[in-house]
């Protein structure tokens, strides 16, 4: 996913703006919780939204009064008359004093009511992005400590793969974990893959050649350490990483053999 491309197609302003459909609006608070960039780039533009809300907002007080007259029902041309009190009964005037006043309230309150929910809505996306990032901490602190423990680990089978033919300079490194039945993948030595390509993980036998596919790499770009835990119940007598189309092959593409590595017998 292009996630420039999305934050820039203008789908989040609407979602802010309250435009869209409730599918359409869990499918962007889905990719909020799995994309920081797009949970910051909401953020961003409800705290423009109400700066601009704060910045147009009536100062003038024949604009106010106005709008409390049109609350009111009031008709007719807006030159004040003065009315003798004598006329009127002193509780139906102070009546509708009271109307005028809380007509003003009502209008102080409903904009104070906007302000307060447009608040409570950052505050929950702003908690909602800590708890991503206090999340994805403890995964990474998780993850670090497995690999710690496997990189120590006499029992895991270590099976450097060098690279292959027109990718000489390319490598990477399988931590074989056979009791749990999984790889670990280190592939700081591969390049980023071009657009509409991923790197697909083999598993060999070798007499006869046969590969058995682990799965592709779909996260490499956005994966900052590169190692990748891989299952693999294979009987694996060797490893290789070949280039394909998104979406992987049935078969490896041996001309984009980037590596290749035998297992110790």
């Amino acid at each position: 996913m292009d996630i420039n491309a999305y934050i820039e197609s203008g789908i989040l302003e609407l979602y802010v703006a309250g435009s869209l459909s409730d599918k359409e609006n869990e499918e962007i608070y889905a990719l909020m919780q799995k994309h920081p960039e797009i949970l910051q780039e909401v953020l961003n533009i409800e705290a423009a939204v109400i700066k601009l809300t704060a910045a147009t907002a009536p100062k003038n007080k024949n604009y106010i009064l106005t709008s409390i007259k049109k609350t009111l029902n009031f008709k007719g041309n807006n030159d004040t008359k003065v009315i003798s009190i004598t006329k009127y009964n002193w509780i139906t005037y102070t009546g509708w004093a009271a109307s005028v006043v809380l007509a003003a309230g009502l209008l102080w309150t409903v904009n104070q009511n906007t302000t307060l929910q447009s608040n409570l809505e950052v505050a929950n996306v702003k908690q909602a992005l800590l708890e991503t990032q206090i999340a994805n901490s403890k995964n990474s602190l998780e993850e670090a400590q497995t690999l710690v423990s496997v990189l120590r680990d006499d029992a895991i089978t270590k099976i450097p793969l060098a690279g292959q033919g027109n990718f000489a300079s390319t490598y990477a490194k399988v931590y074989w974990d056979k009791k749990e039945q999984r790889i670990f993948l280190d592939a700081q030595g591969l390049p980023e893959p071009p657009e509409g390509k991923v790197y697909q993980v083999w598993s060999l036998k070798l007499s006869p050649l046969t590969p058995t596919s682990l799965g592709t790499i779909d996260d490499f770009a956005t994966d900052t350490n590169k190692i990748f835990e891989i299952a693999n119940a294979n009987q694996s007598e060797a490893f290789g990483i070949t280039l394909e189309p998104a979406g992987g092959s049935e078969t490896p593409t041996m001309e984009f053999l980037y590596t290749l590595g035998v297992a110790a017998s």
